[in-house]
């Protein structure tokens, strides 16, 4: 049920509740979200510790972020398709594969700029 009250800044307050609470959730609940917090918070220092210019540096992190992002993104879809439904059904597993594939081209992106800016930084 939708609060009456839903708007200005109360609707941001209940906003961002609701988003510590998915966060929360994700880390309980999601091995690979888990997983891929840890590696970027050991990731993000390397990048600021780098010599690399500040453009370089947010966009290490950046794909670290996306890469994050898709992965809650493929969390909510699984959690949806359960909740429809155990039965297994082509549809619900194009879902989970696609939501999947979605986190692989994220973490590809993530490990080509990486790859490329540090060898671009350090090996040119």
């Amino acid at each position: 049920m939708k609060p009456t009250n839903n708007h200005g800044i109360k609707r941001i307050i209940r906003a961002t509740g609701f988003s510590f609470k998915g966060l929360t959730s994700a880390w309980r609940n999601e091995a690979a979200f888990r997983q891929e917090l840890i590696l970027c918070l050991c990731l993000v220092p390397i990048a600021l510790i780098v010599d690399i210019s500040v453009i370089e540096k947010i966009l290490m992190i950046m794909t670290l972020f996306i890469v994050l992002i898709t992965e809650l993104l493929n969390s909510a879809i699984e959690a949806v398709v359960d909740r429809i439904s155990d039965e297994i059904h082509p549809l619900s597993g194009q879902a989970k594969d696609v939501a999947s594939a979605a986190v692989f081209l994220s973490l590809l992106l993530c490990g080509l700029t990486w790859i490329g800016i540090l060898t671009h930084a350090y090996l040119l």
